[in-house]
C-alpha cells in the first residue's frame, strides 16, 4: 500500500486526514442493504454494523506552490492541523485552499477563531456552489457557512471561480455536479503521468461497484448518480491513479475490472 506521499511527475500529494466519522450504512445510503455491506465489504462495516468514512485532505505541491484540497471537518476532536504538523506541512505555507465543495466536512478549518486557518492562503470555491449556499433559505439551515465560508468574503481572501480552472498549470478543476451544485474535482497531469482528486463523487469503495448507490447528502441525486457513473467510468477506462478523501487511509487506488464487476484497488 502507498505511504500519504506519492508524485505524480513532478506534482507530490500528501493525503492528510482530519478524523473519521460514525454513520449507519444503509441510512447514510438508503439503497443498500446491511446484508450487502457484512457480505462483501466486511473491511468497511464494524461488528455495530457502522461504517467510519474518513474526512481527508490533500495537500499538493505543485510548480511552487502548495495547494491544500478541503479543510476537514472542524471542531474539538478534529486532526488534520496535527496530521499536516506531523507531515511536515505548515499552515503558513499553504497558498491555496481549494474547496471541492461546500459541506461542513470540507470547510471545517477554514477559519480558527474568526481568522484564517491558513494566513497566506488564497480560499478558492466555485462561484455555482457559493451562489447556492449563500441563499437566505439554504444559510439559514446551514451554521457552517456563516461560521467558515462568509467570513472569508469580508476578509478578502476567497476567489470565486468557474468551470475548468487551472489552480496551476499542473493542476485544473472540473466540474462534477449533483454531490453540491458546484461540486468539483481536480485533474493532476505532470510529465505524462496523470491522477484525479475525486472529492465527494463516491464516499465509500464499495460505489465501485454499487455505483447508483446516493448517499442522502447528494443535493440532486440524479444528477449525482449520473456524474458518478460518467467520472468512475472514465477513471476505470484510463486506469487513472485517484486520491479520494473519505475512502479509507490513504485513500489511494484505482477503479479496475476484476469478475465482470468494477472494485477499488487500493494503492
Amino acid at each position: 500500500m502507498a505511504g500519504v506521499r506519492l508524485t505524480v511527475g513532478n506534482v507530490e500529494i500528501v493525503s492528510v486526514s482530519d478524523g473519521q466519522g460514525d454513520m449507519n450504512p444503509t441510512e447514510t445510503f438508503p439503497a443498500s442493504d446491511i446484508e450487502t455491506w457484512r457480505s462483501e465489504y466486511p473491511g468497511l462495516v464494524d461488528d455495530a454494523g457502522q461504517i467510519h468514512p474518513r474526512f481527508g485532505s490533500f495537500a499538493v505541491s505543485s510548480g511552487g506552490r502548495l495547494v491544500l484540497v478541503d479543510t476537514g471537518l472542524g471542531g474539538p476532536d478534529a486532526t488534520l492541523l496535527s496530521d499536516m504538523e506531523a507531515n511536515g506541512i505548515e499552515r503558513e505555507a499553504v497558498d491555496l485552499v481549494v474547496l471541492t465543495h461546500i459541506h461542513p466536512d470540507h470547510v471545517g478549518w477554514n477559519l480558527s477563531d474568526g481568522s484564517p486557518t491558513f494566513p497566506n492562503a488564497r480560499y478558492l470555491v466555485t462561484k455555482t456552489d457559493w451562489d447556492h449556499w449563500t441563499q437566505p433559505e439554504v444559510r439559514a439551515q446551514a451554521p457552517h457557512v456563516d461560521a467558515q465560508m462568509v467570513p472569508l468574503e469580508s476578509l478578502n481572501v476567497l476567489d470565486l471561480i468557474d468551470g475548468e480552472y487551472s489552480v496551476t498549470n499542473e493542476l485544473t478543476t472540473l466540474p462534477t455536479p449533483g454531490h453540491t451544485p458546484g461540486h468539483i474535482s481536480i485533474a493532476v497531469a505532470s510529465g505524462g503521468e496523470r491522477a484525479f482528486i475525486l472529492g465527494d463523487v463516491a464516499h465509500t469503495p464499495a460505489q465501485a461497484q454499487y455505483t447508483d448507490w446516493s448517499p442522502v447528502f447528494d443535493t440532486d441525486p440524479d444528477l449525482a448518480r449520473q456524474t458518478r457513473h460518467s467520472v468512475l467510468d472514465k477513471l476505470e477506462d484510463e486506469g487513472t491513479l485517484v486520491a479520494s478523501g473519505h475512502f479509507p487511509h490513504p485513500g489511494y487506488g484505482r477503479f479496475v475490472r476484476s469478475d465482470d464487476r468494477r472494485i477499488w484497488q487500493p494503492e
